[in-house]
């Protein structure tokens, strides 16, 4: 059975976000946000000069309207071809979202970077990916077969997808807070803290630099724990590999960590910190939508599409 045209659509969708993300680091990490001072023109045009900070601040524009068209075409499909109701309002939710994100894009130049407002704006970057990464598995037609749910693999897939989800969640928020506030290099070693293990926590940035980190511990144990028990119950092929990709991602983002401190917040660290975390968020998003398919799937409640080469979203 082949995948539905809508499917794909949230596929490209799930990718083109990850890289709106990641374009959106770049922005801020080559101080480019105010490049262009007014919203939504650039200078007063669409086109402008695509130099400087220019050409980062407004191509992340016209990749966010790309997204935004991606989008409306992905519900067009899903109502073309019929599919289920909680898709097509997943589909409108979307929808709502993207609208709101770009009114708050525009409120963090026309307002000057305000902290609350950019990392909001970071935050239903967030949600979306996770909307679109869950119509995506939704609607695959790759899932494993019924057999493969068991009690225990829905049980792990669902709960240490949730908190895996919930925490990095969680710690993306405060990663944006750090962000915006400038407060990157609060404690400008590493791993210790001013040579500590805790440092004196004499003023708010170095409070929130270091609440940072500790979650970060805590997200790393989590995932860990988290892939550990989803193949100890039984995670086989598609599902083992994602279980197994939530470490790595979480692995390579403590190693992104150390070197965005270490090279004083260089570009490339900084801004391959963010894609991580949300490849991470959405590794886990996945794990939970899965283990939601397997319960309903034991409790006989029937799926969109049925196959028998069921797996992880692709």
């Amino acid at each position: 059975m082949t995948s539905s045209q809508h499917h794909q659509a949230f596929r490209i969708s799930v990718v083109w976000t990850l890289g709106l993300l990641f374009l959106g680091s770049i922005v801020h990490a080559t101080g480019s946000s105010l490049a262009c001072p007014d919203w939504p023109t650039c200078y007063g045009t669409i086109f402008p000069a695509m130099e400087g900070g220019v050409f980062w601040e407004h191509l992340h524009r016209l990749v966010a309207g790309g997204l935004l068209l991606i989008w409306g075409f992905a519900w067009w499909l899903a109502r073309h071809e019929g599919a289920p109701e909680r898709v097509r309002m997943g589909c409108a939710l979307g929808l709502a979202l993207l609208l709101v994100q770009s009114v708050l894009g525009g409120m963090t130049v026309l307002l000057r970077l305000p902290a609350a407002v950019s990392t909001t704006h970071l935050v239903l970057a967030l949600l979306f990916l996770a909307l679109a990464v869950a119509l995506t598995t939704e609607s695959s037609t790759k899932w494993h077969a019924t057999a493969a749910f068991g009690p225990r693999l829905s049980g792990a897939l669902r709960h240490w997808g949730y908190a895996g989800a919930v925490i990095v969640l969680v710690q993306s928020v405060l990663g944006g807070l750090v962000r915006h506030l400038d407060a990157g290099l609060a404690c400008p070693d590493v791993p210790l803290c001013f040579g500590r293990v805790v440092p004196p926590l004499v003023d708010q940035l170095l409070g929130l630099h270091f609440a940072h980190r500790l979650l970060g511990v805590l997200a790393t144990f989590v995932v860990i724990a988290g892939t550990l028990a989803m193949l100890r119950a039984g995670a086989r092929g598609r599902i083992a590999l994602l279980a197994v990709s939530g470490t790595a991602l979480v692995l390579a983002q403590v190693g992104l960590g150390v070197w965005s401190v270490a090279s004083r917040l260089a570009v490339a660290p900084v801004s391959l910190h963010t894609l991580v975390a949300a490849l991470l968020f959405a590794t886990a998003v996945a794990q939970a939508h899965l283990g939601n398919i397997g319960d309903s799937r034991r409790r006989g409640v029937r799926a969109p599409l049925q196959t028998s080469d069921v797996g992880t979203p692709r």
